[in-house]
C-alpha cells in the first residue's frame, strides 16, 4: 500500500489515470548534464511522460490568454509544526492534514510546498527570483498546484524561519514541534491567477495537474534567495511547448 505521507516532489504514479503522491527512493536525474531535463524521458521507463504534449512549466503570454470568470481561490490554511526536508533537488515542507484550498466547489488538501530558483513559470518573458509551489490533492488523488512567484525585496518571515531550520542531511525529514509555520504567509495580498492543465515539473512529469499561477508575487529578501542558491543555484525546468493548450486568466 502506498504511504501517502511520503510527499516527494515529482514522485507521482497513476492508478486508473489518476495522479497519486508516492514515495521515491532515489534521484536518477538532475538539472544539467547527461541526467538533465533534455534526457529525463529516456532515463527511466517511468519518465516517458517527460516527452509528452502537456508538460509544465510554460510561458504565459498575457496577450494570448482568455480572460474569464474563474472561481475565486479560497485558502483555509492552519498553523502546523514544521516538517522540512532537503530532497536533493529542492527544499520541501510537508504539511499535516487539515489545510485546504477551495476552487469553486472543489476541495484540495495542502500536502506540501517546495521552491525553485529561478521561477519555473515565465510571464511575458519574465522570470521571478524564485517560486513556491503549493501542492494540493483532492479526495480522488487529482493534483492542483498553486505557483506563488517570489520577488526579491523585503524579508519574508516564513522563509526566514524555514532557512533557520534547514536540514544538515539530505533526504532526512526534520520535524520540530517547537517551530510552527503557516503556508498562508507565502500568499500575496491579491489572488488573481492564470489557469491551465499541465504536469509535474520533475520526473516522472505526470500530466493531468491543475496549475493555478498567481499574478501578484510575494517577496523574499535577496539574502534569502542567496541562501537557497547556495544549495540549489538553478533547479528550474526549461519552458515546455504549449501545444495549443489554452491559458485562462481571472478578471
Amino acid at each position: 500500500m502506498i504511504n501517502l505521507r511520503l510527499l516527494i516532489v515529482g514522485s507521482i504514479v497513476t492508478a486508473a489515470g489518476v495522479p497519486v503522491l508516492a514515495g521515491h527512493q532515489s534521484h536518477h536525474w538532475s538539472y544539467s548534464g547527461n541526467e538533465g531535463p533534455s534526457h529525463w524521458a529516456k532515463l527511466e521507463a517511468g519518465n516517458a511522460a517527460c516527452a509528452a504534449k502537456s508538460q509544465s512549466p510554460i510561458e504565459i503570454r498575457t496577450h494570448d490568454v482568455r480572460v474569464t470568470e474563474l472561481p475565486a481561490l479560497v485558502f483555509n490554511y492552519r498553523p502546523v509544526p514544521l516538517s522540512i526536508v532537503d530532497k536533493g533537488h529542492t527544499i520541501q515542507v510537508n504539511y499535516e492534514p487539515g489545510s485546504s484550498l477551495m476552487v469553486g466547489n472543489k476541495r484540495y488538501e495542502l500536502v506540501q510546498f517546495h521552491f525553485h530558483r529561478p521561477s519555473e513559470e515565465v510571464v511575458d518573458g519574465r522570470r521571478f527570483a524564485m517560486v513556491a509551489h503549493l501542492v494540493h490533492r483532492d479526495s480522488q488523488g487529482h493534483l492542483a498546484v498553486v505557483a506563488v512567484p517570489l520577488k526579491a525585496g523585503r524579508e519574508n518571515d516564513l522563509v526566514e524561519r524555514l532557512w533557520h531550520n534547514l536540514p544538515k542531511v539530505k533526504e532526512k525529514e526534520m520535524t520540530s514541534s517547537g517551530v510552527t509555520i503557516n503556508a498562508a504567509s507565502l500568499l500575496p495580498a491579491t489572488l488573481g491567477y492564470y489557469a491551465y492543465s499541465g504536469s509535474l515539473t520533475t520526473p516522472p512529469c505526470t500530466e493531468g495537474v491543475r496549475w493555478l499561477v498567481l499574478k501578484m508575487p510575494s517577496r523574499v529578501s535577496s539574502r534569502e534567495v542567496e541562501i537557497f542558491a547556495a544549495r540549489y543555484p538553478n533547479n528550474a525546468r526549461p519552458i515546455q511547448p504549449r501545444n495549443g493548450r489554452q491559458v485562462l486568466s481571472s478578471k
